[in-house]
């Protein structure tokens, strides 16, 4: 059986969008609904790592409230599919924007997201997440 990677990154990529502009309005059960059992997540805001959907759903119920967000911008999308074609790893960067006092849109945050998702019971479900805020460094850094 031949593995199409190019119509699973589509269908991976589609996903996300649809998660994201869910969350976007205000609700965050577009990810959490998809989040496997088992996924593990990193999040800006925490030192550690969340395992299992139970924690993770938690965490986000916690600090989310509807962030308002006018426009999305998906920059430098990368899906890397395995040979198998059941597991893809989605990294992509995010800016996302709000409307100002004045109606003016203006850019809320930066993200460097990564996704993992797995292929289970015929179902793209997200195993590993990964969020961080846009950073650059003054100079060349390795550890």
């Amino acid at each position: 059986m031949s593995v199409n990677k190019e119509e699973i990154g589509r269908t991976v990529l589609e996903l996300e969008k649809s998660f994201n502009e869910r969350w976007s309005v205000g609700d965050n059960r577009g990810y959490l609904d998809n989040y496997a059992e088992e996924i593990s997540y990193f999040d800006p805001v925490l030192k550690e790592l969340i395992v299992g959907s139970d924690a993770v759903i938690a965490h986000i119920e916690s600090i989310y409230s509807n962030p308002h967000i006018v426009r999305n911008e998906y920059l430098n999308p990368a899906v890397n599919v395995s040979d198998s074609g059941d597991f893809a790893v989605l990294a992509y960067n995010l800016d996302t924007y709000v409307l100002d006092d004045d109606g003016n849109e203006q850019q809320l945050r930066a993200w460097n997201a990564t996704e993992a998702y797995r292929l289970i019971d015929d179902e793209w479900r997200i195993v590993h997440s990964h969020w961080a805020f846009t950073q650059t460094a003054e100079g060349a850094i390795a550890s």
